[in-house]
């Protein structure tokens, strides 16, 4: 049994004031597409979409294979400013923001591919 309870004023999501990520590449809104897509938008209005089929549907998807599944795949969501799964796993928002920058989308390879 738990030594202390955890309460919803001792969660963080109550912090006061509230933990708001503010660089520029944090995540300010996430939408989840069909065929393994995302639309993001980050803090500074750049916006764009993220396409991991090819990549999710690959041999080297390793801890990520689990998102195969458009149920858990869906479940994507923000948490302080980086796109997360409940599992865990995470994408890295500067990566995201850096290649919506300049492509406009972030095509995620498989490893060994070339872009």
């Amino acid at each position: 049994m738990c030594a202390y309870a955890v309460t919803a004023e001792n969660r963080t999501s109550f912090v006061e004031p509230p933990i708001t990520p503010t660089m520029p590449w944090r995540v300010q809104q996430l939408k989840v597409l069909p065929e393994y897509q995302l639309f993001v938008r980050f803090v500074d209005g750049i916006e764009g979409l993220i396409n991991m089929k090819q990549f999710l549907l690959s041999e080297s998807a390793g801890v990520f294979a689990e998102l195969r599944d458009l149920q858990r795949f869906s479940q994507a969501t923000i948490v302080y400013g980086a796109v997360t799964w409940p599992s865990g796993l995470d994408l890295a928002p500067d990566t995201m923001h850096d290649q919506i920058k300049v492509f406009g989308e972030w095509n995620i390879e498989p490893a060994g591919m070339a872009k």
